[in-house]
């Protein structure tokens, strides 16, 4: 349950509740499939799923000035297999002004708290209502708490207008779900966070080189709701790699020698759609692939090639991220670094960037063994990953840092502020 701020002040006009327009973004999949939520929807009730957040609309309350009006009931939902299950809280949400008695007086009896807050995107609400039924404190499903929330409202409503009502039978068109995910994000809705999620909904963005630090990357990546995520990568998926990257391959997919962006591609389409595979080594003759993305993590060891692409991104006003490591045996221990580097589109950062980076062929480089272990990628590629998101306001960011280097020896990362 999220924090409680301030209880509500007396009664007065409240914010509107989500309109027609916001509400008809929703899962029809999800609302056919849950037995509770199509009895609310075959009762009348105008049901929608925004953000992973049931929202029914249309519930009839009474305002300060003992005038009827209408707001939405909103509720997170706990969800298995894309179908409802027992609802996790007996916590619900209200949209609209502070609801009241009969009387004008505030309903202190449903009210737990003023909570004017966005959700999800699309999902504004004014209070925090806290019912819990009596004896089990626990709703059996999202059909008993919304029409017990509803009851009690319409309750004092009846008293100055009997004939309003929640059951509007109102036609609802079922619209495509806009989000990449095949099921819902209920991750960010059960942590409260959705709306900051919602920060990552840009696209398309690059990952330039799968191997095992591209590879988390993709990970992690896949799991936001980024549009597109574009994946180039020219070599095969062998043996060695499925040591150091994410899940398990079979070794039926191993023997088909598939290419690690079509390999990598179909591990995350049960998850969502968007994940485009370029099977092509990104170089000055194909640069021209890489247009129009909004941000790039360049996962490649070859220095002149990275060279290439970053004068592309460069001169095309794009940001990116570059990673690398360099490990070596010292006495039978690794020892190493792993480095992130976040280029900005602006002349500062563009010059410390091309300062940390390295473009030497590594002939006689010691790293030329190229040792990689799969926690050291999926550091490197977490470091990455957390640094895009402060990029896009997701985490805080006091002491902006476009550098970071860890040092496996001393346990210690050492940050260099922007120059």
């Amino acid at each position: 349950m999220p924090p409680h701020p301030a209880p509500p002040a007396p009664c007065a006009p409240g914010r509107a509740s989500p309109s027609r327009t916001e509400r008809s973004s929703m899962s029809p999949q999800l609302t056919s499939r849950s037995t509770d939520l199509q009895k609310l929807r075959d009762e009348g009730y105008e049901v929608s799923v925004i953000g992973g957040h049931l929202v029914v609309g249309h519930i009839p309350y009474v305002t300060a000035e003992r005038q009827v009006a209408y707001g939405s009931l909103v509720s997170t939902l706990n969800i298995q297999d894309d179908v409802t299950t027992t609802p996790d809280t007996h916590v619900a949400y209200f949209a609209g002004e502070t609801p009241c008695t009969a009387a004008g007086a505030p309903l202190d009896a449903l009210i737990n708290s003023a909570y004017a807050t966005e959700l999800a995107p699309g999902v504004h609400v004014d209070f925090m209502f806290s019912h819990k039924p009596m004896p089990s404190g626990q709703y059996p499903d999202y059909r008993a708490k919304i029409v017990t929330y509803a009851a009690i409202l319409m309750q004092q409503a009846h008293l100055i207008d009997p004939t309003v009502t929640a059951q509007t039978f109102a036609p609802v068109t079922d619209e495509d779900d806009t989000s990449v995910f095949t099921y819902l994000d209920t991750a960010s809705t059960r942590a409260g966070i959705a709306a900051i999620s919602a920060k990552l909904a840009i696209g398309p963005v690059g990952i330039v080189g799968l191997g095992g630090t591209g590879a988390y990357i993709l990970d992690l990546l896949a799991k936001t709701p980024i549009t597109e995520l574009h994946l180039f990568d020219g070599d095969t998926f062998q043996q060695y790699n499925a040591f150091r990257a994410p899940g398990a391959a079979t070794l039926e997919q191993l023997r088909t020698s598939p290419y690690k962006v079509h390999y990598l591609a179909a591990q995350y389409a049960p998850m969502r759609s968007g994940i485009i595979a370029h099977p092509v080594h990104v170089d000055a003759g194909n640069l021209d692939v890489l247009t129009g993305l909004q941000f790039v993590f360049l996962a490649i060891d070859d220095g002149p090639a990275k060279e290439v692409v970053i004068a592309f991104l460069e001169a095309a006003g794009i940001a990116f991220i570059d990673v690398g490591m360099g490990i070596y045996d010292n006495g039978g221990a690794l020892g190493g670094l792993v480095r992130t580097t976040l280029s900005r589109n602006d002349p500062a950062s563009r010059a410390a960037a091309r300062s940390r980076i390295s473009f030497g062929d590594n002939t006689d480089n010691a790293y030329t063994q190229n040792i990689q272990i799969a926690d050291l990628n999926a550091l490197n590629a977490a470091l990455a990953v957390i640094r895009f998101k402060k990029t896009l306001g997701f985490y805080l960011d006091f002491d902006p840092t476009d550098a970071a280097t860890y040092m496996i020896d001393s346990n210690v990362i050492a940050n260099e502020d922007p120059e």
